[in-house]
Protein backbone atom coordinates (compact mmCIF):
# COMPACT_ATOMS: atom_id res chain seq x y z
CA UNK A 1 0.00 0.00 0.00
CA UNK A 2 1.42 3.33 -0.83
CA UNK A 3 1.86 5.89 1.67
CA UNK A 4 -0.34 8.81 1.83
CA UNK A 5 -1.28 11.75 3.87
CA UNK A 6 -5.47 12.77 4.49
CA UNK A 7 -6.00 15.94 6.00
CA UNK A 8 -9.83 17.58 6.70
CA UNK A 9 -11.68 20.15 8.67
CA UNK A 10 -10.77 19.68 12.67
CA UNK A 11 -14.15 19.34 13.34
CA UNK A 12 -17.40 18.21 11.22
CA UNK A 13 -20.81 19.06 13.13
CA UNK A 14 -23.99 18.37 10.94
CA UNK A 15 -28.01 18.39 11.92
CA UNK A 16 -31.11 20.03 11.46
CA UNK A 17 -30.81 23.24 13.32
CA UNK A 18 -26.84 23.62 13.06
CA UNK A 19 -26.89 27.08 12.41
CA UNK A 20 -27.90 28.06 16.23
CA UNK A 21 -24.85 26.48 17.39
CA UNK A 22 -22.55 29.64 15.79
CA UNK A 23 -22.91 31.80 18.97
CA UNK A 24 -21.19 29.12 20.89
CA UNK A 25 -18.82 28.35 18.20
CA UNK A 26 -17.52 31.81 18.37
CA UNK A 27 -17.62 31.60 22.05
CA UNK A 28 -15.24 28.77 22.13
CA UNK A 29 -13.02 29.49 18.90
CA UNK A 30 -13.72 32.85 16.61
CA UNK A 31 -13.63 35.73 19.48
CA UNK A 32 -14.83 38.47 20.15
CA UNK A 33 -15.11 40.50 16.53
CA UNK A 34 -16.34 38.29 14.17
CA UNK A 35 -16.45 39.25 10.64
CA UNK A 36 -19.40 37.23 8.74
CA UNK A 37 -18.38 37.23 5.00
CA UNK A 38 -21.25 36.22 2.55
CA UNK A 39 -22.77 36.96 -0.35
CA UNK A 40 -25.79 39.56 -1.12
CA UNK A 41 -28.07 36.87 -2.21
CA UNK A 42 -27.83 35.78 1.23
CA UNK A 43 -28.93 38.57 2.88
CA UNK A 44 -32.44 38.22 1.54
CA UNK A 45 -32.86 34.65 2.71
CA UNK A 46 -32.90 36.09 6.35
CA UNK A 47 -29.73 33.60 7.20
CA UNK A 48 -27.58 35.87 7.72
CA UNK A 49 -29.87 37.74 10.35
CA UNK A 50 -30.31 34.64 12.20
CA UNK A 51 -26.88 34.24 12.18
CA UNK A 52 -26.00 37.55 13.27
CA UNK A 53 -28.66 37.12 16.42
CA UNK A 54 -26.94 34.06 17.74
CA UNK A 55 -23.81 35.92 17.65
CA UNK A 56 -24.94 38.88 19.30
CA UNK A 57 -26.81 36.61 22.34
CA UNK A 58 -23.36 35.07 22.99
CA UNK A 59 -22.34 39.03 23.09
CA UNK A 60 -20.33 38.73 19.96
CA UNK A 61 -19.23 41.93 17.78
CA UNK A 62 -20.24 40.74 14.79
CA UNK A 63 -19.97 42.60 11.06
CA UNK A 64 -20.13 41.58 7.82
CA UNK A 65 -18.94 41.26 4.37
CA UNK A 66 -21.48 40.91 1.86
CA UNK A 67 -19.81 41.75 -1.72
CA UNK A 68 -18.97 38.36 -2.73
CA UNK A 69 -19.21 37.33 -6.29
CA UNK A 70 -19.29 34.29 -8.15
CA UNK A 71 -15.92 32.85 -9.31
CA UNK A 72 -14.06 35.44 -6.50
CA UNK A 73 -11.41 38.33 -8.14
CA UNK A 74 -8.52 38.79 -6.43
CA UNK A 75 -9.52 42.65 -5.75
CA UNK A 76 -12.68 41.27 -4.13
CA UNK A 77 -11.03 38.92 -1.80
CA UNK A 78 -8.40 41.81 -0.55
CA UNK A 79 -11.38 44.09 -0.04
CA UNK A 80 -12.97 41.68 2.12
CA UNK A 81 -9.43 41.11 3.99
CA UNK A 82 -9.53 45.32 4.42
CA UNK A 83 -12.92 44.92 6.04
CA UNK A 84 -11.84 42.02 8.49
CA UNK A 85 -8.34 44.23 9.33
CA UNK A 86 -10.39 47.57 9.86
CA UNK A 87 -12.86 45.94 12.54
CA UNK A 88 -9.66 44.44 14.19
CA UNK A 89 -12.03 40.70 13.08
CA UNK A 90 -10.70 38.12 16.07
CA UNK A 91 -12.16 35.26 14.07
CA UNK A 92 -14.27 34.80 10.39
CA UNK A 93 -17.06 33.07 9.53
CA UNK A 94 -18.13 31.87 6.25
CA UNK A 95 -21.81 31.78 5.27
CA UNK A 96 -22.64 31.03 1.64
CA UNK A 97 -21.82 29.15 -1.23
CA UNK A 98 -18.34 27.57 -2.49
CA UNK A 99 -17.25 31.29 -3.47
CA UNK A 100 -18.21 32.83 0.32
CA UNK A 101 -16.49 29.42 1.43
CA UNK A 102 -13.28 30.65 -0.63
CA UNK A 103 -13.65 34.25 -0.14
CA UNK A 104 -13.53 33.69 4.12
CA UNK A 105 -10.56 31.23 3.85
CA UNK A 106 -7.89 33.58 2.20
CA UNK A 107 -9.94 36.54 4.64
CA UNK A 108 -8.66 33.95 7.47
CA UNK A 109 -5.15 33.84 6.08
CA UNK A 110 -4.17 37.01 4.95
CA UNK A 111 -5.64 39.20 7.44
CA UNK A 112 -3.31 38.64 10.13
CA UNK A 113 -0.77 40.29 7.49
CA UNK A 114 1.97 37.82 7.42
CA UNK A 115 1.36 36.91 3.38
CA UNK A 116 0.07 38.20 0.34
CA UNK A 117 -2.19 36.98 -1.88
CA UNK A 118 0.74 36.75 -4.50
CA UNK A 119 2.90 34.71 -1.96
CA UNK A 120 0.18 32.17 -1.22
CA UNK A 121 -0.61 31.15 -4.99
CA UNK A 122 0.12 27.75 -5.44
CA UNK A 123 0.65 24.31 -3.43
CA UNK A 124 1.90 24.52 -0.01
CA UNK A 125 2.98 27.72 -0.54
CA UNK A 126 0.46 29.20 2.41
CA UNK A 127 2.07 29.10 5.73
CA UNK A 128 -0.02 30.78 8.40
CA UNK A 129 -0.94 31.58 10.80
CA UNK A 130 -4.29 32.70 9.96
CA UNK A 131 -7.50 33.87 12.27
CA UNK A 132 -9.73 30.98 13.33
CA UNK A 133 -12.92 29.87 10.76
CA UNK A 134 -16.23 28.63 10.66
CA UNK A 135 -17.49 27.65 7.33
CA UNK A 136 -21.23 26.88 7.02
CA UNK A 137 -22.07 25.72 3.36
CA UNK A 138 -25.94 27.17 1.89
CA UNK A 139 -25.34 24.66 -1.17
CA UNK A 140 -24.06 20.80 -1.24
CA UNK A 141 -21.99 21.28 -3.79
CA UNK A 142 -18.26 22.62 -3.52
CA UNK A 143 -17.10 20.82 -0.55
CA UNK A 144 -15.29 23.86 0.59
CA UNK A 145 -15.56 23.54 3.72
CA UNK A 146 -13.55 20.50 4.33
CA UNK A 147 -10.91 21.08 1.59
CA UNK A 148 -7.98 23.24 1.92
CA UNK A 149 -8.51 24.72 -1.44
CA UNK A 150 -9.55 28.53 -2.50
CA UNK A 151 -10.07 28.96 -6.29
CA UNK A 152 -8.99 33.19 -7.38
CA UNK A 153 -10.07 34.57 -10.39
CA UNK A 154 -6.54 36.30 -11.97
CA UNK A 155 -6.95 39.00 -14.03
CA UNK A 156 -10.00 38.71 -16.81
CA UNK A 157 -10.62 34.85 -16.43
CA UNK A 158 -7.69 32.95 -15.66
CA UNK A 159 -8.16 30.97 -11.85
CA UNK A 160 -5.52 30.31 -9.71
CA UNK A 161 -5.64 27.82 -6.69
CA UNK A 162 -4.44 28.57 -2.86
CA UNK A 163 -3.91 24.90 -2.06
CA UNK A 164 -2.53 24.30 1.92
CA UNK A 165 -3.55 22.82 4.93
CA UNK A 166 -3.56 25.77 6.70
CA UNK A 167 -7.23 27.30 5.03
CA UNK A 168 -8.81 23.86 6.60
CA UNK A 169 -11.42 25.38 8.72
CA UNK A 170 -11.82 24.84 12.76
CA UNK A 171 -14.94 23.90 12.16
CA UNK A 172 -17.16 22.63 9.47
CA UNK A 173 -21.05 23.17 10.31
CA UNK A 174 -23.38 22.20 8.09
CA UNK A 175 -27.14 22.19 8.32
CA UNK A 176 -29.64 21.10 6.00
CA UNK A 177 -32.48 23.58 6.70
CA UNK A 178 -30.06 26.23 5.18
CA UNK A 179 -30.34 24.47 1.76
CA UNK A 180 -33.71 24.36 1.64
CA UNK A 181 -34.40 27.63 -0.37
CA UNK A 182 -32.20 26.49 -3.14
CA UNK A 183 -33.41 27.35 -6.35
CA UNK A 184 -34.10 23.67 -8.54
CA UNK A 185 -31.46 24.51 -11.08
CA UNK A 186 -28.92 26.01 -8.04
CA UNK A 187 -29.62 22.30 -6.60
CA UNK A 188 -28.96 20.59 -9.51
CA UNK A 189 -25.56 22.27 -10.53
CA UNK A 190 -24.28 21.74 -7.36
CA UNK A 191 -25.18 18.43 -6.80
CA UNK A 192 -23.69 17.21 -10.02
CA UNK A 193 -20.70 19.41 -8.98
CA UNK A 194 -20.26 17.17 -6.25
CA UNK A 195 -20.63 14.31 -7.89
CA UNK A 196 -17.66 15.06 -10.16
CA UNK A 197 -16.01 15.28 -6.90
CA UNK A 198 -16.54 12.01 -5.81
CA UNK A 199 -15.80 10.51 -9.28
CA UNK A 200 -12.93 12.19 -9.57
CA UNK A 201 -11.24 11.80 -6.64
CA UNK A 202 -11.96 7.98 -6.94
CA UNK A 203 -9.77 8.14 -10.08
CA UNK A 204 -7.76 10.50 -9.97
CA UNK A 205 -3.96 9.73 -11.40
CA UNK A 206 -2.25 11.16 -8.22
CA UNK A 207 0.18 9.78 -5.82
CA UNK A 208 -1.94 10.51 -3.24
CA UNK A 209 -5.07 8.84 -4.33
CA UNK A 210 -5.73 6.78 -0.80
CA UNK A 211 -8.19 4.14 0.29
CA UNK A 212 -9.74 6.79 2.61
CA UNK A 213 -11.20 9.29 -0.25
CA UNK A 214 -11.99 6.32 -1.92
CA UNK A 215 -14.59 4.96 0.49
CA UNK A 216 -15.52 8.62 1.08
CA UNK A 217 -15.87 9.02 -3.19
CA UNK A 218 -18.43 5.87 -2.95
CA UNK A 219 -20.44 6.99 -0.03
CA UNK A 220 -20.93 10.38 -1.69
CA UNK A 221 -21.52 8.66 -4.85
CA UNK A 222 -24.80 6.40 -3.03
CA UNK A 223 -26.13 9.34 -1.12
CA UNK A 224 -26.33 12.11 -3.73
CA UNK A 225 -26.65 9.12 -6.46
CA UNK A 226 -30.34 8.39 -4.60
CA UNK A 227 -31.31 11.72 -3.52
CA UNK A 228 -30.33 14.61 -5.96
CA UNK A 229 -33.29 14.42 -8.19
CA UNK A 230 -35.59 14.42 -5.44
CA UNK A 231 -33.50 17.53 -4.18
CA UNK A 232 -33.99 18.73 -7.35
CA UNK A 233 -38.07 18.59 -7.58
CA UNK A 234 -39.08 18.44 -4.08
CA UNK A 235 -37.05 20.86 -2.62
CA UNK A 236 -38.98 20.58 0.67
CA UNK A 237 -37.43 17.26 1.59
CA UNK A 238 -35.17 17.68 4.37
CA UNK A 239 -34.15 14.35 4.06
CA UNK A 240 -32.65 14.99 0.87
CA UNK A 241 -31.58 17.76 1.16
CA UNK A 242 -29.46 15.89 4.08
CA UNK A 243 -28.40 13.42 1.88
CA UNK A 244 -27.02 15.68 -0.56
CA UNK A 245 -25.20 18.42 1.71
CA UNK A 246 -23.88 15.47 3.30
CA UNK A 247 -22.81 13.78 0.15
CA UNK A 248 -20.94 16.91 -1.12
CA UNK A 249 -19.23 17.03 2.23
CA UNK A 250 -18.08 13.38 1.80
CA UNK A 251 -16.75 14.20 -2.08
CA UNK A 252 -15.37 17.51 -0.70
CA UNK A 253 -13.33 15.35 1.92
CA UNK A 254 -12.21 12.79 -1.01
CA UNK A 255 -10.61 15.37 -3.65
CA UNK A 256 -9.30 17.37 -0.86
CA UNK A 257 -6.73 14.58 -0.75
CA UNK A 258 -7.40 12.88 -3.80
CA UNK A 259 -7.51 16.14 -6.29
CA UNK A 260 -9.85 16.17 -9.37
CA UNK A 261 -8.80 16.39 -12.73
CA UNK A 262 -9.67 16.89 -16.78
CA UNK A 263 -13.39 17.75 -15.99
CA UNK A 264 -12.63 20.28 -13.47
CA UNK A 265 -9.02 21.57 -16.15
CA UNK A 266 -12.48 22.02 -18.51
CA UNK A 267 -14.65 23.35 -16.91
CA UNK A 268 -12.41 26.12 -15.33
CA UNK A 269 -12.36 28.09 -18.48
CA UNK A 270 -16.23 28.47 -19.19
CA UNK A 271 -16.51 29.95 -16.03
CA UNK A 272 -13.46 32.23 -16.99
CA UNK A 273 -14.75 33.58 -20.12
CA UNK A 274 -18.49 33.09 -19.96
CA UNK A 275 -19.52 33.04 -16.35
CA UNK A 276 -21.09 29.79 -16.30
CA UNK A 277 -21.35 28.86 -12.48
CA UNK A 278 -18.64 26.51 -12.06
CA UNK A 279 -21.21 23.21 -10.97
CA UNK A 280 -23.13 23.86 -14.76
CA UNK A 281 -19.53 23.74 -16.00
CA UNK A 282 -18.98 20.45 -14.58
CA UNK A 283 -22.12 18.79 -15.69
CA UNK A 284 -21.93 20.04 -19.19
CA UNK A 285 -18.42 18.14 -19.51
CA UNK A 286 -18.26 15.68 -17.26
CA UNK A 287 -20.03 12.43 -19.20
CA UNK A 288 -17.58 13.87 -22.24
CA UNK A 289 -14.75 13.26 -20.64
CA UNK A 290 -15.47 10.43 -18.68
CA UNK A 291 -16.67 8.21 -22.27
CA UNK A 292 -12.87 9.62 -23.44
CA UNK A 293 -11.10 8.25 -20.18
CA UNK A 294 -12.96 5.07 -20.17
CA UNK A 295 -11.64 3.94 -23.64
CA UNK A 296 -8.04 3.35 -22.12
CA UNK A 297 -9.27 3.80 -18.14
CA UNK A 298 -12.60 2.05 -17.51
CA UNK A 299 -11.72 0.00 -14.28
CA UNK A 300 -12.33 2.97 -11.82
CA UNK A 301 -15.75 3.84 -13.35
CA UNK A 302 -16.53 0.12 -13.68
CA UNK A 303 -15.75 0.00 -9.70
CA UNK A 304 -17.74 2.98 -8.78
CA UNK A 305 -20.71 2.96 -11.49
CA UNK A 306 -23.37 0.66 -9.16
CA UNK A 307 -22.68 3.20 -6.09
CA UNK A 308 -24.55 6.21 -7.51
CA UNK A 309 -26.94 4.04 -10.06
CA UNK A 310 -27.07 0.65 -8.59
CA UNK A 311 -29.01 -0.79 -11.53
CA UNK A 312 -26.09 -0.82 -13.55
CA UNK A 313 -24.31 -3.53 -11.71
CA UNK A 314 -25.95 -6.02 -13.75
CA UNK A 315 -22.98 -4.48 -16.51
CA UNK A 316 -19.55 -5.79 -16.52
CA UNK A 317 -16.81 -4.12 -17.84
CA UNK A 318 -16.54 -1.51 -20.57
CA UNK A 319 -20.13 -1.77 -21.08
CA UNK A 320 -20.68 -0.62 -17.42
CA UNK A 321 -18.29 2.06 -17.20
CA UNK A 322 -20.32 3.36 -20.81
CA UNK A 323 -23.56 3.16 -18.96
CA UNK A 324 -22.13 4.91 -16.13
CA UNK A 325 -21.28 8.05 -18.34
CA UNK A 326 -25.17 7.67 -19.99
CA UNK A 327 -26.63 7.43 -16.66
CA UNK A 328 -25.13 10.58 -15.39
CA UNK A 329 -25.92 12.83 -18.47
CA UNK A 330 -29.36 11.39 -18.25
CA UNK A 331 -29.42 12.62 -14.44
CA UNK A 332 -28.36 16.02 -15.46
CA UNK A 333 -31.17 15.80 -18.00
CA UNK A 334 -33.77 15.26 -15.43
CA UNK A 335 -32.64 17.56 -13.02
CA UNK A 336 -33.25 20.07 -15.83
CA UNK A 337 -29.49 21.31 -16.41
CA UNK A 338 -28.82 22.61 -20.03
CA UNK A 339 -26.72 19.81 -21.78
CA UNK A 340 -25.04 21.44 -24.36
CA UNK A 341 -22.32 24.40 -24.76
CA UNK A 342 -24.42 25.73 -27.00
CA UNK A 343 -27.46 25.76 -24.84
CA UNK A 344 -25.40 28.27 -22.61
CA UNK A 345 -24.61 30.48 -25.34
CA UNK A 346 -20.50 29.64 -25.91
CA UNK A 347 -19.82 30.32 -29.31
CA UNK A 348 -18.39 27.43 -31.54
CA UNK A 349 -15.78 29.50 -33.01
CA UNK A 350 -14.10 29.76 -29.30
CA UNK A 351 -13.83 26.44 -28.41
CA UNK A 352 -10.30 26.37 -29.65
CA UNK A 353 -9.30 28.90 -27.02
CA UNK A 354 -11.31 26.92 -24.66
CA UNK A 355 -9.10 24.25 -25.05
CA UNK A 356 -5.95 25.92 -24.83
CA UNK A 357 -6.76 27.58 -21.73
CA UNK A 358 -7.57 24.44 -20.07
CA UNK A 359 -4.01 22.85 -20.73
CA UNK A 360 -2.94 25.56 -18.55
CA UNK A 361 -4.79 23.46 -15.60
CA UNK A 362 -0.75 22.53 -15.06
CA UNK A 363 -2.26 21.28 -11.31
CA UNK A 364 -5.21 19.30 -12.26
CA UNK A 365 -3.91 17.57 -16.10
CA UNK A 366 -1.89 15.03 -15.14
CA UNK A 367 -4.70 13.65 -12.21
CA UNK A 368 -6.59 12.37 -15.14
CA UNK A 369 -6.34 8.95 -15.44
CA UNK A 370 -5.64 9.48 -19.55
CA UNK A 371 -3.46 11.37 -20.68
CA UNK A 372 -5.12 14.41 -22.56
CA UNK A 373 -3.36 17.02 -25.18
CA UNK A 374 -4.69 19.95 -26.42
CA UNK A 375 -6.18 18.41 -29.62
CA UNK A 376 -8.30 15.67 -27.10
CA UNK A 377 -9.93 18.82 -24.74
CA UNK A 378 -10.40 20.66 -28.27
CA UNK A 379 -12.56 17.08 -29.44
CA UNK A 380 -14.24 16.73 -26.12
CA UNK A 381 -15.11 20.36 -26.23
CA UNK A 382 -16.78 20.04 -29.85
CA UNK A 383 -18.64 16.96 -28.38
CA UNK A 384 -20.75 18.76 -25.74
CA UNK A 385 -20.96 22.14 -28.22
Amino acid sequence: MNAFTFNTSASIQFGVGALARIGALATDRLGERVLVVTDPGMLSTGIVDRALGFLREAGVQAAVFSDVVADPPAAMILKAVDAAVEMGATGIFGLGGGSSLDTAKLVALLAPGRETLTDVFGVGKAKGPRLPLVLAPTTSGTGSEVTPISIVTTGENEKMGVVSPVILPDVALLDPELTLGLPPHVTAATGVDAMVHAIEAYASANANNNPVSRILATQALTLLGGALERAVHHGSDIEARSATLLGSMLAGQAFANSPVAAVHALAYPLGGRFHIPHGLSNALILAHVLRFNCKTAPGAYVEMAPFAFPELARLEGQARAEAFSDALQELSRTCGLPQRLRDVKVPEDVLPTLARDAMKQTRLLPNNPRPLSEADALEIYRRAW
